[in-house]
């Protein structure tokens, strides 16, 4: 795998050594620790869980939670797995006390009904459940990023639970990663855009290790 090794500017556009390419603004800078979710309960998330752990990215990772949950901080209140509902502690707690408040989440945006339906969750409770975990991030100086690496697979027609899922996510976010294939319409490029957010652009999942590192140093 490629490093990150330099930058390169052409017409507002930051080329990274890595083949990724950065929209509009530097690159920001995020904080642990870090909690990761889904949003539309697709499995993507599992993708981003083993882009951390090869980035050596401590995280927790809880599939639905709530603000209640996220204020409980580091550690998810001690709350254990049970059906319909997925928590890990990955946090190293040498460095993050249990309780200690997150500084980032990442949501892995792509909709999958079975896994909706698995969490007891309609297209419409998943919307309205992302709306308070978004209001709470922002309420708390939350750093939000919003992750797209499901390609073409996870996109569809205008309205469809794929695209709602974006909507839910992407234009509140702080920073949007996507796979290039997945965003052939432009629609990530137009709403970083509108919403002044920067966007990276992968080939490939796997790049967003390197650049992970970058984000969280």
């Amino acid at each position: 795998m490629q490093r990150i090794k330099s930058v390169y500017i052409l017409s507002g556009v930051l080329v990274l050594a890595a083949g990724l390419w950065l929209y509009g603004q530097s690159l920001p800078k995020a904080s642990l620790p870090v909690l990761t979710t889904s949003a539309g309960q697709s499995p993507d998330v599992t993708t981003v869980n083993i882009i951390l752990e090869e980035a050596g990215i401590g995280y927790d990772y809880c599939d639905v939670p709530t603000p209640e949950i996220l204020a409980d901080g580091v550690g998810l209140g001690d709350r254990e797995s049970e059906p319909g509902f997925h928590a890990e502690v990955h946090t190293d707690l040498s460095k993050f006390r249990k309780g200690t408040p997150y500084k980032t989440v990442i949501m892995a945006i792509g909709a999958s009904l079975k896994g909706m339906g698995a969490s007891g969750l309609t297209v419409e409770a998943e919307e309205a459940r992302l709306k308070k975990v978004i209001d709470y991030c922002q309420a708390n100086k939350i750093f939000i990023i919003a992750v797209h690496i499901g390609g073409e697979s996870k996109r569809g027609a205008p309205g469809s639970d794929n695209e709602r899922m974006i909507e839910a996510v992407a234009p509140r976010s702080n920073l949007l990663i996507v796979t290039r294939d997945g965003n052939k319409d432009g629609r990530f490029s137009k709403i970083a855009s509108q919403k002044n957010i920067p966007l990276v652009e992968v080939n490939y999942a796997l790049e967003i290790v390197d650049l992970l590192k970058k984000v969280f140093e």
